[in-house]
């Protein structure tokens, strides 16, 4: 049965064939027949085109599906350039819908373990596997950059593929998320393979180590969970953050107290964030995926889909540093699918993305709006001050201290509405402060100069995750552009890149 391709008037093109349309009596095939073939076929071809085309159906199958009918099915705009986009919109309107159905019909106000979860994970997923292969197939090698040449998918995942990236039991609750690649070269056992280049430039698979064990990396990572839940159950209770806005407290309390309390309050609601991430990291790597090569002592690293740092998180001089460090898969998923691929206002774009994935609670808007304000100031002050004070030891490290100081204040205030939840709460939380923040970024972004660069440069960055120095040093693709601010993601693209043979 030929399915023709209407490029033209007068000009018909056989795209497929799948075998003869008449039975061996000379009739056609069953109409449940033809409709399949042509529901599966289309879809393929529509994906595999870049132009506007118009599809007939040879007679017989019109006859035989559609009496009476000639169907057509004109394209009017580039399906492959919106086919990604319809992707991102079904699945993260989906999530939303779910967001709404968790949210104000079943359990307003509560941290409840639902559907909602993995359906967060899922949609990770799914939109970031559609822009892979959109990256791969569809677009030319010079129009990528480099972490999304490292990415692309160069062919169309089988539906078994599909199913095992999207649900598999290692990250089906809590993540973390990971590149279609990376999971690819796990499951086919080719994580640990290493290569060598040829005389000729050819990769060839030179010799394959004896599979490093996960066990020390994983026993350090349930003692982490182990004293996060401890933590959490026993400090974290104590010091509850709606006790900011508790009537006698903001009346009775000095500020330097209540800056105070605002700090440690928020520092004892991130354990459980601790616990989980840190648990499902525990989880992947126990079943062989995590790992990451080796560092320059030899020992192995587990820490491919890590998705945080608490060292860097509890002791970070920036507001970007924080950012970079928390949270670090669903960073890199937002620069892969929102801040790269953004026409204008890159940061703005990218915050809401965050707001509207992690659900539909106000409080979760007034965060990471604020969180607009606060990155975006934070980058004009550090582009404008910090050489003032990195030559001298003891002047950085007055600086580091008054930084620190700085950041913890602005991430506490920043996030408490991520906590509260609700519109009313976090009014009156920012109103007691008088949204002196608020005001004091606006005048930042008034007062000094924020630099424009484009994408990848030094001062990009406030939402992409880094990790230390010496991982940097170690990125094989040398891209010194992307400086601390795309180290994690550096960290994709040196399991992929550095041993091309595991590429797809």
């Amino acid at each position: 049965m030929p399915l023709y391709l209407k490029n033209a008037p007068g000009c018909c093109t056989t795209v497929f064939s799948t075998g003869p349309s008449l039975s061996s009596q000379g009739k056609p095939a069953s109409s449940a027949c033809c409709a399949v073939v042509y529901a599966s076929v289309t879809p393929i071809w529509m994906a595999k085109h870049m132009k506007p085309h118009l599809v007939v159906l040879p007679s017989a199958v019109q006859q035989c599906c559609f009496p009476r009918c000639t169907l057509k099915v004109i394209l009017l705009v580039n399906w492959i350039s919106i086919c990604k986009r319809y992707c991102f919109v079904f699945a993260l309107g989906y999530l939303t819908m779910c967001q709404i159905t968790r949210v104000y019909i079943f359990d307003y106000g509560q941290y409840s373990a639902d559907f909602s979860g993995p359906m967060m994970i899922i949609t990770q997923k799914i939109t970031s596997l559609a822009y892979e292969i959109h990256d791969g197939m569809f677009r030319k090698e010079e129009e990528l950059t480099p972490s999304q040449r490292c990415l692309a998918v160069r062919r169309m995942p089988s539906l078994l593929e599909y199913l095992s990236y999207n649900c598999n039991f290692m990250g089906i609750l809590a993540g973390p998320l990971c590149s279609y690649k990376d999971y690819i070269t796990f499951i086919e056992g080719r994580s640990y393979q290493l290569t060598q280049s040829e005389a000729n430039g050819k990769e060839d698979v030179k010799y394959e180590q004896t599979d490093p064990s996960p066990n020390i990396a994983v026993t350090q990572k349930l003692l982490i969970c182990g004293f996060s839940l401890l933590f959490h159950m026993t400090v974290t209770k104590t010091l509850p953050v709606e006790y900011n806005i508790d009537d006698h407290f903001r009346a009775t309390v000095s500020l330097p107290m209540r800056i105070i309390y605002l700090y440690v309050s928020l520092m004892a609601a991130r354990p459980k964030y601790y616990f989980a991430w840190t648990l499902a990291d525990a989880i992947n790597n126990a079943a062989g995926f995590g790992f990451r090569g080796y560092d320059k002592n030899g020992a192995s690293r587990w820490d491919l889909i890590s998705n945080l740092r608490i060292q860097h998180i509890e002791f970070s001089t920036s507001f970007k540093m924080f950012l970079d460090n928390w949270n670090i898969q669903t960073a890199l998923w937002l620069k892969r699918v929102c801040y790269e691929r953004a026409s204008f206002s890159p940061t703005i774009q990218t915050f809401i993305l965050s707001a509207i994935w992690h659900g539909v609670y106000p409080g979760y808007y007034l965060t990471f709006l604020t969180g607009v304000l606060m990155t975006l100031a934070a980058r004009a002050m550090r582009n404008n001050i910090r050489h003032y004070f990195v030559d001298s030891p003891p002047v950085k490290l007055c600086y580091d201290v008054i930084t620190w100081i700085a950041t913890q204040v602005a991430i506490s205030y920043t996030v408490v509405p991520f906590v509260l939840l609700s519109v009313k709460p976090s009014f009156m939380f920012y109103s007691s402060w008088y949204f002196c923040l608020h005001i004091a970024c606006i005048l930042v972004l008034l007062i000094l100069p924020l630099k424009r660069t484009q994408k990848g440069s030094i001062e990009q960055a406030s939402i992409k995750p880094s990790w230390p120095k010496k991982l940097e040093e170690e990125n094989v693709l040398g891209q010194n552009s992307y400086s601390t601010t795309n180290n994690s993601f550096n960290q994709k693209q040196e399991i992929t890149c550095r041993y091309p043979a595991l590429k797809q």
